[in-house]
C-alpha cells in the first residue's frame, strides 16, 4: 500500500481524493486478498484523522480482527523508505529489515526477471540505498528497528526467530519454525528444495550464475558497505582484453543504470502524485460488470 498508493491521490481530507484512493486500493489484487469492507472502511475513516497511514491501517486491522489475530504486519520491499512516516503514525510499530548479500540478491532477481533492464547497476543502486536507509533508521529508532541477515536466518533459523521474538515482545515456541500457520507459503518452500524450508544452497549462488564483470562492478561500488555487513568480496584476474571491456563498456553502462535508478527513485519518492510507482496491470482487478 505504501509503495503504490502513499501520497498519490492528494490530501485525503478531500472526499473526492479519498474515494479515488479507496477505489484504487480495493481493485489492487494484494489488497483485495484482505476481503475489505469498503463501507466500513469509509465510515471509520472519517471518524479519525484523514491520512494515508490510517487508511492503510484500517484494511489491516479489519483483516486481523476477522482472523482473530492481536497484531498485524506486512512484508514490503523497500518499506524502509517510509520509516519516519510509519513510526510517527503507528506508535510501537517495529520494522524488521532483511539484509542479504547484494550479489545473491541480484542472482535471485535475474532468475525472476532475466530481461530486466537495470542489470547490476540498478541492483547495486537499490542495495546501497536500502542498506543506507537501514543504517540511518537503526540509528534513529534503535528500539523499533532490527537488522535480520538472510544468511544467518537460513543457517540458524531458531536463533534468528528467538531474536525476533525478543525484539517484538513475543513468546518464542519451536512450533513457529514449522510454518504451519502459513500453509500456502510453506507449500511453496517445500517445492523449492526437497522439503527443506530454508536452504543454505541459496548462499553464494551468484557464483557461476552472475557474469564476473557484473560482480566486479557491484563489488567496486559496494565494497565498503559489504564489509560493514560482513560480506567478503571475490577476487578476479581478468585478462587484459576483459579489463578493457570492463572499463569501456560494463562499467560506464552500469554507472548510467545506477544513476538512472537513483534518479527515478528520487522522483517517485519526492513527487508521488506525479511520478508515483504504479502496480502492474496484472495486479489490478476489473469490476465484475466490465
Amino acid at each position: 500500500m505504501w509503495t503504490f498508493f502513499y501520497g498519490q491521490y492528494g490530501v485525503l481530507s478531500d472526499p473526492e481524493n479519498f474515494e479515488c484512493c479507496l477505489d484504487a486500493l480495493i481493485h489492487y489484487k494484494h489488497v483485495a486478498f484482505l476481503k475489505p469492507d469498503a463501507d466500513r472502511i469509509r465510515r471509520e475513516f472519517w471518524e479519525g484523522e484523514p491520512t494515508y497511514a490510517r487508511l492503510f491501517a484500517l484494511f489491516q486491522q479489519h483483516h486481523a480482527e476477522r482472523e482473530g489475530k492481536p497484531r498485524w504486519g506486512v512484508q514490503t520491499g523497500l518499506i524502509e523508505r517510509y520509516a519516519d512516516h510509519i513510526f510517527q503514525a503507528y506508535p510501537g510499530a517495529v520494522i524488521l529489515h532483511m539484509i542479504r548479500d547484494p550479489r545473491d540478491r541480484y542472482e535471485a532477481s535475474l532468475a525472476l526477471w532475466p530481461g530486466g533492464k537495470g542489470r547490476s547497476g540498478g541492483a547495486t543502486a537499490r542495495w546501497l540505498y536500502s542498506t543506507g536507509l537501514a543504517k540511518k533508521n537503526r540509528g534513529k529508532y534503535p528500539q523499533n528497528y532490527l537488522f535480520i541477515k538472510f544468511e544467518h536466518m537460513v543457517v540458524d533459523p531458531a536463533s534468528t526467530l528467538k531474536e525476533i521474538c525478543t525484539f517484538i515482545g513475543e513468546e518464542y515456541t519451536p512450533e513457529m519454525l514449522t510454518m504451519d500457520g502459513a500453509k500456502k507459503f510453506r507449500a511453496q518452500l517445500d517445492k523449492g528444495d526437497g522439503g527443506n524450508l530454508l536452504s543454505e544452497a541459496y548462499i553464494g549462488k551468484f557464483r557461476g550464475n552472475v557474469p564476473a564483470d557484473e560482480i566486479a562492478f557491484m563489488q567496486l561500488l559496494s565494497k565498503q558497505r559489504m564489509r560493514e555487513f560482513g560480506y567478503s568480496t571475490e577476487e578476479f584476474n581478468f585478462s587484459f582484453r576483459k579489463r578493457i571491456i570492463f572499463w569501456l563498456k560494463t562499467f560506464p553502462q552500469n554507472v548510467v543504470r545506477f544513476i538512472g535508478w537513483r534518479s527515478r527513485e528520487a522522483l517517485q519518492q519526492n513527487f508521488p502524485g506525479k511520478f508515483g510507482r504504479k502496480p502492474g496491470a496484472r495486479h489490478i482487478l476489473k469490476d465484475s460488470n466490465n
